[in-house]
C-alpha cells in the first residue's frame, strides 16, 4: 500500500476515533448533569452543600491578588505544554526522522563515552522539556518565596468534602459564587495541587526514564523499568490535556473577562486588557505549533551539535494499467 494512502487511512481512523471519544464524553457529561441535578433535590445533599460550600478559608496573612510574575508563568507554562504535546505527538508517530542530531562532546557537558545519536524530533522534544522544567522550577521557587503557595496547597481536610460540593454544584449547573482574586474554590485547590506537585513530577521522572540520557544498564535501569515509565508517561499527558480543557471551559464560562484579567493582566477588572493579552498568547501558541517542525529548527540544533540530514525517500513509482 502506498505511504500516502496508508497515512490517509490512519488519519481517517484517528479522526473517527476522536469523534467517537468526543461523543462518548458528551453522553457521560449529560448523564452526570442529570444525576447531579437529581441529587440536588435531596435534603441531605443540600445540607451537605450548605455545610461545605466549597471555599475553605485561607490561613491568616495569605496574600490577596495575583502578582504579575504569575501571569507570565501561566503563559510560559501553557506555551511549553502546547509545544510538549506537539513534539510528543511527532515522536509518538514513529515516523522516520528527517535528520539526526549528535551532541558536541568537545564542549560542556563532556562525557567519557561517545554521545548517542538522536532523531531531530526527539532532540526538539527534549529541548522543550528542559525549558518547561526550568519554568516550573522558577514557578515553585517564586510560589514559596512570595507566600502564594497557600492558595494551591490544601491546609485543611475540609478541602476534600468542599471539592465534592463544588463538583456537584458545577454539574448541577447551579454554579458556586467565586472570587479567584481572593482565593480558589476547593476543587481548584486540589486540581492545581495535583498538577503542580503530582502530575508534573511524574511527567518529569517518567520523561527522564524514557530519555536517551538514562543509562541502559545498571541499578538505575533496573530501579525504574522502562515499560512502567512508558505506561505512566502518556496517561499523564492525557491528564494535562483533560485539566487544560476543563480549565479553559470554566475560565470562559464563569466570567471570561474578569478571569482573563486575573490570569494574564494581574488586575481585578472586567475590561478587555486580559482578553487582548490572551488573544496574543493564542497567536503565539498557534505559531509555535506550526513552526515546531524538526527541519525548520536544524539551524538551532547545529549550534549545539552535529546534524545529519537524511535523504528524502524516492517517490513511489506510478503504476501503469496493464495492456490487454
Amino acid at each position: 500500500m502506498p505511504s500516502s494512502l496508508r497515512s490517509a487511512l490512519v488519519a481517517g481512523l484517528s479522526a473517527k476515533r476522536l469523534l467517537l471519544i468526543a461523543g462518548g464524553l458528551l453522553v457521560l457529561l449529560a448523564v452526570a448533569v442529570l444525576v447531579a441535578r437529581g441529587l440536588r433535590t435531596l435534603p441531605a445533599v443540600e445540607a451537605f452543600i450548605t455545610e461545605y460550600p466549597g471555599h475553605t478559608p485561607l490561613p491568616e496573612g495569605a496574600p490577596v491578588g495575583i502578582p504579575a510574575w504569575l501571569g507570565w508563568q501561566h503563559f510560559f507554562n501553557a506555551f511549553f505544554l502546547v509545544m510538549l504535546v506537539r513534539t510528543g505527538l511527532i515522536v509518538r508517530s514513529k515516523a522516520r526522522p528527517p535528520a539526526f542530531w549528535t551532541r558536541d562532546n568537545t564542549r560542556w557537558p563532556r562525557t567519557k563515552g561517545a554521545p548517542r545519536r538522536l532523531g531531530i524530533s526527539v532532540w526538539l522534544h527534549l529541548v522543550v522539556d528542559a525549558f518547561w522544567v526550568l519554568n516550573g522550577v522558577v514557578y515553585v521557587v517564586l510560589l514559596f518565596a512570595t507566600g502564594q503557595w497557600v492558595r494551591i496547597v490544601p491546609t485543611s481536610w475540609d478541602v476534600v468534602p468542599g471539592s465534592i460540593s463544588v463538583v456537584l454544584q458545577y454539574l448541577s449547573l447551579d454554579w458556586p459564587t467565586e472570587n479567584s482574586w481572593v482565593s480558589y474554590n476547593d476543587a481548584q485547590v486540589l486540581a492545581y495541587f495535583a498538577i503542580v506537585f503530582i502530575a508534573s513530577p511524574l511527567a518529569i521522572l517518567t520523561g527522564l526514564r524514557l530519555s536517551p540520557g538514562w543509562p541502559l544498564e545498571g541499578p538505575l535501569a533496573r530501579a525504574v523499568p522502562e515499560r512502567a515509565a512508558r505506561a505512566l508517561h502518556y496517561p499523564v499527558m492525557l491528564f494535562f490535556l483533560l485539566f487544560t480543557f476543563a480549565h479553559v471551559v470554566l475560565v470562559l464560562a464563569t466570567g471570561a473577562l474578569r478571569n482573563l484579567n486575573h490570569m494574564y493582566a494581574a488586575r481585578e477588572s472586567d475590561d478587555w486588557v486580559g482578553f487582548a493579552i490572551f488573544a496574543v498568547s493564542i497567536v503565539v501558541m498557534v505559531g509555535g505549533w506550526v513552526l515546531a517542525r524538526p527541519l525548520l529548527l536544524v539551524p538551532a540544533a547545529e549550534r549545539f551539535g552535529q546534524v545529519r540530514r537524511m535523504p528524502q525517500a524516492p517517490p513511489a513509482p506510478k503504476r501503469t494499467a496493464a495492456r490487454g
